[in-house]
């Protein structure tokens, strides 16, 4: 069966509009402006694979209907991306089976800190998440039968490493980023489709900014990138104006075929 790529949300940490209702250079008339925070999902109709569980995970769920969650990657342990953890229980109810999820050592130790009912069997509550970790360059082979493999790459985000997607060795999903390390180049060259962080205008020390990426589209030479992890400064439709005809602003919802 094709595999569907969904890009659930696509906004930078505070969502687009903020918290407070500012909208920043974004116009509030295009519904593409509005932005939930960073996650995406892989399905196929028999299975679901999350990555990332952001604070808006509920309502990004909902929107697309999704009735079950099988797997999960966490990029890293950052807020944005892991504080709607608690949205799989439900999954977990229905199905009574512990959803599988795999983060690197940091971020399972993160999530078993922060998240630990989460792991840990208690008197009321059972466990809901079985938690794996995952190295890098590890390429796990998800489903024989569904032909889904999924490569982790250590990338740089800021101060901290974190882990980049590689399905089927023809899509990466990189939404916190701000290098690919050299030794590493060699997996993202040529992709079908390459989905990466673009934060703002202006340089950012954990993130790319568009001048990054319009450089780095250069050299990997994808045949297509979407740009995610986009800030309150970055309109939808300016971004159309001026992006190479290869390269789109994501929206939540956007999705295609891998």
């Amino acid at each position: 069966m094709p595999i569907k790529f969904t890009i659930l949300g696509c906004g930078s940490s505070m969502g687009v509009p903020r918290a407070d209702g500012f909208w920043g250079k974004c116009n509030p008339s295009e519904k593409k402006n509005y932005r939930t925070r960073c996650s995406a999902m892989l399905s196929n109709g028999r299975l679901t694979i999350l990555f990332d569980t952001s604070p808006d995970i509920r309502h990004q769920l909902l929107r697309e209907k999704v009735k079950n969650i099988d797997k999960v990657f966490y990029s890293h342990g950052h807020a944005d991306q892991t504080h709607g953890i608690n949205d799989l229980r439900i999954f977990y109810l229905k199905n009574k089976k512990k959803i599988d999820v795999y983060a690197d050592s940091n971020t399972k130790k993160y999530l078993k800190k922060y998240f630990p009912y989460c792991f840990n069997d208690s008197k009321d509550y059972p466990a809901i998440l079985k938690i794996k970790r995952i190295k890098n360059k590890e390429t796990l082979n998800i489903s024989k039968k569904d032909k889904i493999s999924i490569k982790s790459i250590e990338v740089k985000h800021g101060s901290i490493d974190c882990l980049a997607f590689i399905i089927n060795k023809s899509c990466a999903y990189a939404s916190d980023i701000n290098q690919i390390y050299k030794k590493d180049l060699k997996y993202f060259y040529n992709l079908n489709h390459l989905v990466i962080d673009c934060l703002r205008l202006t340089h950012h020390p954990s993130h790319f900014n568009l001048s990054d990426v319009i450089s780095l589209v250069k050299k990997l030479k994808p045949k297509k990138t979407i740009l995610t992890n986009l800030h309150s400064d970055l309109d939808y439709n300016y971004l159309l104006k001026i992006l190479p005809k290869n390269v789109k602003p994501a929206y939540d919802g956007l999705s295609f075929f891998i």
